[in-house]
């Protein structure tokens, strides 16, 4: 469960973050373990989050063993002070019921475990720099959150430290990735993507690593994987929370050790890559669910980056909607209507970035109204995905069918559009069997649902009909 956030105190946007034209200003806050095996221990947070487990990484860390690795974690947010719990195993408990998230105001007990600990915001508060442009690379942002994570960028850019980006899907971690790497000294030297999660498990080692020919039925020819392709450069490991278990260990020693061993080939081949990590997911929670290496974790989290959500850095929506209406119609000097931009200030960016991006386009070729056609939660589209009339000559069960059938075929095709057509990663978001996404992209991909759970027309083709790009690797 989470708690409801219209309980905490209504002041909890100025008392946690105050910013001012060069620094943000974050209020410190505390946390002591009252009962269990640490009892009297301390941590105190000196930025905005604070994380309390058994693993040596977290800034409390306890001995009880009921609480796991990284257990939970304490974060001060533009909307107050927020406890979340990693995927621990025994829970995160508030005043005895079990959370996922919630709102904390100081003298809060919270239950990890056996282990009872007290939140206590301080009156003291610890300044972070902001960047002074508005920019880092073609990444975009005048908001205190963007302009904190611009200077800290550009204080580690110039450096060969692995980064680890986590954020949303569509917060634009790619383009930082890239701006990164044309800012550094690498910049000269290749940047070489991986998409961990849109590559099918038997082929992510090759395309890591390469192979040599006759390696595997199929290998006709030699391959240069990424990391020798990236050398004297930057490698860019999206989703790595989507890389296999089996190859984690073998992404280890090559982090550790600078060189890889082709598929087939026993001879090392040293590397010079700097290597920035991006997820969607908090690591720390497939690391206890053991579903990513402790080890892995903790070579990549040598500097770690949130990207905020678009929802909490509306005030660069403006600027994001000037800038993408520019670059749609090519006219540097052209600027958005007003209206456009009143319009999708409203609007709750559950895709960010890049589905503002969309919004902007759809409303440059369709007029400012598209713009916010077929969002999750806006109301349904013209044309082809207009609600149905209201014919009350059927039956409601009829009538219902019809309802949600247009509904169905407006949040799958946002849905698979908003993954880049990449079916596995669309239903794992949504928790959704990936065949069972399929068959629902098969039945309403030609229009107005089918009565049977085939399609006229073959799977392929029902796909490509609605999405033209879906992927299931």
């Amino acid at each position: 469960m989470s708690a409801n956030p219209r309980m905490r105190s209504p002041n909890w946007r100025t008392r946690a973050v105050a910013a001012t034209a060069r620094e943000v200003q974050v209020q410190r806050f505390k946390v002591e373990v009252v009962s269990g095996p640490n009892r009297g221990q301390v941590g105190a947070a000196e930025g905005t989050e604070l994380s309390i487990g058994t693993a040596p990484g977290n800034h409390l860390v306890v001995t009880d063993p009921t609480v796991s690795r990284h257990h939970a974690v304490v974060t001060a947010t533009p909307n107050g002070f927020q406890v979340r719990d990693l995927g621990s195993t025994n829970g995160t408990c508030l005043a005895g019921y079990r959370v996922d998230s919630a709102y904390v105001e100081s003298g809060a007990l919270i239950q990890l475990g056996e282990t009872t600990i007290r939140f206590d915001a301080l009156e003291e508060r610890v300044s972070h720099p902001l960047s002074e442009g508005d920019h880092f690379g073609d990444v975009l942002g005048q908001s205190p959150p963007m302009r904190r994570v611009f200077g800290l960028l550009e204080r580690v850019a110039s450096s060969d430290t692995t980064i680890l980006l986590d954020g949303e899907t569509g917060t634009g971690k790619g383009a930082i990735a890239e701006a990164i790497h044309r800012l550094s000294g690498r910049a000269s030297g290749p940047f070489v993507v991986v998409d961990c999660g849109a590559i099918a498990p038997s082929l992510i080692e090759s395309e890591l690593f390469g192979h040599e020919r006759g390696s595997f039925t199929g290998a006709d020819e030699r391959r240069i994987g990424a990391f020798e392709s990236a050398h004297g450069g930057t490698v860019f490991l999206d989703e790595i929370g989507e890389l296999g278990p089996d190859l984690q260990p073998k992404l280890l020693r090559v982090l550790e050790g600078k060189q890889v061993r082709r598929i087939g080939s026993v001879a090392p081949i040293p590397v010079d890559v700097r290597v920035i990590a991006a997820t969607n997911r908090d690591l720390r929670h497939e690391v206890n669910s053991g579903q990513f290496r402790t080890d892995l974790y903790y070579r990549l989290n040598v500097m770690r980056v949130t990207v905020p959500p678009l929802r909490e850095r509306r005030e660069d929506i403006p600027m994001l909607v000037a800038h993408f209406y520019r670059q749609l119609v090519k006219n540097a000097d052209a600027a958005p209507p007003a209206e456009l931009i009143m319009r999708l200030m409203r609007q709750p960016w559950a895709g960010n970035v890049r589905e503002l991006r969309s919004a902007v386009e759809r409303a440059v070729l369709l007029g400012e109204a598209a713009a916010t056609d077929g969002m999750h939660g806006a109301p349904a589209p013209r044309g082809d995905n207009t609600w149905p009339e209201m014919d009350f000559t059927v039956s409601f069960r009829d009538a219902k069918e019809s309802a949600i059938g247009c509904w169905t075929r407006v949040y799958v095709r946002e849905l698979v559009d908003r993954f880049g057509g990449n079916l596995s990663r669309a239903a794992r978001a949504v928790s959704m069997d990936r065949n069972h996404l399929r068959d629902l992209l098969n039945k309403y991909a030609n229009g107005a649902p089918s009565t049977s759970a085939g399609s006229s027309s073959g799977g392929g083709e029902a796909i490509s009909a609605l999405q033209g790009k879906a992927r299931t690797s």
